[in-house]
């Protein structure tokens, strides 16, 4: 029929469209609900990459060309970081042992993948040390 032959065309020039991770507004509707139409292809500029989904291990990092020919670094997988004990103000380097728990995503935590706002588990070796230098 005409109108499956129809939808065969638009599946084929779906298929054909330049696909990837663009950070651009030009999918999105109006304001007024309105959709809009394509006016032209990606930009370069627009463009947007796949997440670190930083995991826990021995440290591996990757760097990519950024715009401006500088450099971004990518962790895939760390085991040490810079972290806080707020009530006494200091800030030492520590082992990260597990991740506990996630807000947003039970997987994250099986994964042992390292996220923002992410519960985990610190060496609390360095804290340690300084209250008993401290408080002696």
């Amino acid at each position: 029929s005409a109108e499956g032959a129809g939808f065969k065309h638009r599946f084929w020039l779906a298929a054909g469209r330049k696909v990837g991770i663009a950070r651009d507004a030009r999918h999105k509707r109006r304001a007024t609900g309105g959709k809009q139409k394509p006016y032209r292809k990606k930009r370069k500029y627009e463009l947007g990459r796949q997440p670190a989904n930083t995991k826990l291990g021995a440290k591996r990092v990757r760097t990519v060309r950024v715009r401006g020919g500088n450099q971004k670094f990518g962790v895939l997988r760390l085991d040490a970081g810079n972290f806080s004990w707020g009530s006494e103000a200091i800030t030492r380097k520590s082992r990260i042992l597990d991740v506990v728990y996630n807000a947003s995503n039970n997987e994250l935590v099986r994964t042992q993948t390292l996220v923002k706002s992410a519960i985990i588990q610190v060496d609390s070796t360095p804290f340690r040390q300084w209250y008993e230098q401290h408080y002696g």
